[in-house]
C-alpha cells in the first residue's frame, strides 16, 4: 500500500473535521491558556498509542491466534459503522467528562483521535505489509500531523467552514470509508475463500 493512500485512509478514520466540534466543546470549559498545552498533550498520547499498535500489531495477532483474515473482515465491518455514523450521525454526544475537568488519554487521545478502527486498521496494514513498516510509519505521521494541524488551528477551520460545512465534509468522508471498508471486507473474504 503507498504511503499517501494509507495516510488517507488512517486520517478518513480519524476524522479530524467530523470530531472538531467534541474537541471545541471539551477544551471550551478549560483556561484559554492551557487549551493549547491539553490538545498538544493529548495528540502526542494518541501519536505513542498508534505507533505502539503499528508496531505490535503482528505480535499482539499471534498472542489472541486471530488470522489477518479475520482481521481485515471484522476492520471492515467495523469501519463500515464508523462510516454509517458519520453519513448518519445520532444526536448528542456524550464526552463523559464534567464541565471543567482536564482530558486526561480519555476521551480526546482515546477514542477520538487513536480508536478502535484506527488501531484495527494499523494492525491490518502491519500484518499485510510487514516488510514496509517504514513506509507505514511515515503513512501514521502524515495522517497524524494533518490532524495535528487541522485541530490546532480549530478555530479557523470552524471559521471557515461552520457548522454546517463541518457537518457536510463529515459525511463526504463517510462516502469515502463506506467504499475503503467494503474493499477491506472483500479483501478478507478473498484472502480466507483462497
Amino acid at each position: 500500500m503507498e504511503i499517501l493512500s494509507a495516510a488517507t485512509m488512517l486520517f478518513l478514520i480519524m476524522d479530524p473535521l467530523g470530531n472538531l466540534p467534541i474537541v471545541l466543546s471539551i477544551l471550551k470549559h478549560i483556561d484559554p491558556k492551557r487549551r493549547r498545552i491539553v490538545l498538544i498533550r493529548e495528540l502526542i498520547f494518541a501519536l505513542i498509542i498508534l505507533m505502539l499498535f503499528l508496531f505490535a500489531g503482528q505480535s499482539i495477532l499471534n498472542f489472541l491466534h486471530v488470522q489477518p483474515e479475520t482481521l481485515s473482515i471484522s476492520g471492515g465491518i467495523i469501519l463500515f459503522i464508523i462510516a454509517i455514523k458519520m453519513i448518519f450521525p445520532s444526536a448528542g454526544s456524550i464526552t463523559g467528562l464534567a464541565a471543567g475537568e482536564e482530558p486526561f488519554i480519555v476521551p480526546m487521545a482515546i477514542p477520538m483521535i487513536a480508536g478502535p478502527s484506527v488501531i484495527a486498521a494499523l494492525i491490518l496494514l502491519s500484518t499485510q505489509n510487514p516488510d514496509n513498516m517504514l513506509e507505514l510509519s511515515l503513512s501514521v505521521l502524515l495522517a497524524w500531523g494533518v490532524t495535528f494541524f487541522i485541530l490546532m488551528f480549530n478555530g479557523f477551520f470552524l471559521r471557515i467552514l461552520g457548522e454546517r460545512g463541518l457537518k457536510a465534509i463529515e459525511r463526504l468522508m463517510g462516502l469515502l470509508l463506506v467504499m475503503l471498508s467494503t474493499q477491506m471486507f472483500l479483501d478478507g473474504v478473498k484472502s480466507y475463500m483462497s
